[in-house]
């Protein structure tokens, strides 16, 4: 749907999924199901999340079936969730998540395969965008590693580059900084672009408010900053994490039942104007270190501000949209809340497409 100028969409990683097969049944049953309350009458955005596997499959020859379908239902891709590569639901995913990373060179080939789908499924006049890992997660990599990235990150573009001379279709790499990976904050990304990639084409930056959330960014700082070192934030995921102040014993154990086996959700505590960062929450729920606030990277429903024993970090996101309605930021907006699965039952009492179509319109308002 467009709003304000933008395309706004959510990311269907929150449906399970890894085969074409499957993704083509979600879109049938869910994204059709939520196109019908938000945009009824106007085409409606996908954000489409496609495994290797699926990738593969499309481009093996189911790739005209994908057209047809949203064809038939009003529908069309302006971007793709590039970031996990392999199985994203019912299984343990953890770091393995970013692999493989961009120190592989399996992610180039991935990423190269979904341009290579995007140009053919992007309507004309419109750009495509594809998120991505920040490099590899921080314990693979940090330093000479940096390099290495950055030529499979130039070697990923300059295939996005050839892919608009030849279809007209521009397509731009949007690295996701995250908590513990080695491109976590603002700063470590403008660093990153101003030692390695200055001056690529076809590659930005895509900006998590959750992320950003999680690691206290001031947001006209941030924004400022990479608008002066010409940094385009391709992508906006609009998203919200868990706020927790002041962290006590009743907090933690509240906190527990957040604390699943599939993802991993990174902690980054304050005490003063010192952070802490945690890999995963068991590992802040066993350090008895007294903290002023934490704040976790766990997606948590964005029309959601009061979580009970908690907050959500609703406030920050919708900061975000403020300064996207008065001072556009991107022209991709994704809301991406991929955890239904692994939500407290309290949080996920609504069908699904109901939960999607309200995070959806909650947005809406906010940009109009």
């Amino acid at each position: 749907m467009r709003v304000g100028g933008a395309h706004l969409t959510y990311c269907t990683n929150i449906h399970p999924g890894e085969s074409w097969a499957e993704v083509e049944a979600n879109l049938v049953r869910h994204v059709v199901a939520v196109k019908a309350q938000v945009s009824p009458g106007a085409p409606f955005g996908v954000g489409l999340r496609l495994s290797a596997r699926a990738a593969q499959e499309l481009a093996g020859g189911a790739l005209p079936a994908l057209r047809r379908l949203l064809a038939a239902h009003d529908l069309y891709v302006f971007t793709i969730n590039g970031f996990p590569y392999g199985t994203f639901h019912g299984a343990p995913v953890k770091d393995a998540v970013y692999r493989p990373d961009w120190r592989e060179a399996e992610r180039v080939a991935y990423t190269n395969q979904l341009a290579d789908l995007l140009a053919q499924l992007l309507p004309d006049g419109v750009d495509g965008t594809i998120s991505t890992v920040p490099g590899c997660f921080r314990a693979r990599g940090g330093g000479p590693a940096l390099a290495e990235i950055a030529a499979n990150l130039r070697s990923a573009a300059a295939h996005c580059a050839a892919l608009e001379r030849a279809t007209g279709k521009r397509i731009t790499l949007a690295i996701e900084p995250e908590p513990c990976c080695v491109i976590e904050t603002i700063d470590e990304a403008i660093a990153m672009f101003a030692e390695h990639l200055r001056g690529v084409s076809h590659l930005g930056l895509c900006l998590d408010a959750c992320h950003a959330a999680v690691e206290y960014e001031d947001l006209a700082t941030a924004i400022g900053a990479l608008r002066a070192a010409a940094i385009p934030i391709a992508k906006l995921q609009l998203s919200a994490g868990l706020r927790i102040a002041p962290v006590d014993a009743a907090q933690r154990r509240a906190l527990a039942r957040f604390a699943d086996a599939v993802y991993l959700h990174q902690v980054v505590a304050r005490r003063g104007q010192t952070l802490t960062r945690y890999t995963d929450l068991p590992e802040a729920l066993a350090d008895p270190t007294p903290t002023d606030e934490w704040r976790v990277h766990f997606h948590v429903p964005i029309v959601r501000a009061d979580l009970g024993a908690f907050a959500s970090t609703q406030d920050f996101l919708a900061d975000l949209l403020a300064i996207q309605r008065c001072d556009p930021v991107s022209t991709h907006l994704e809301v991406e809340t991929y955890t239904w699965d692994v939500l407290p039952a309290e949080l996920r009492d609504t069908p699904i497409a109901d939960a999607i179509a309200a995070e959806l319109r909650w947005v809406a308002e906010r940009l109009r």
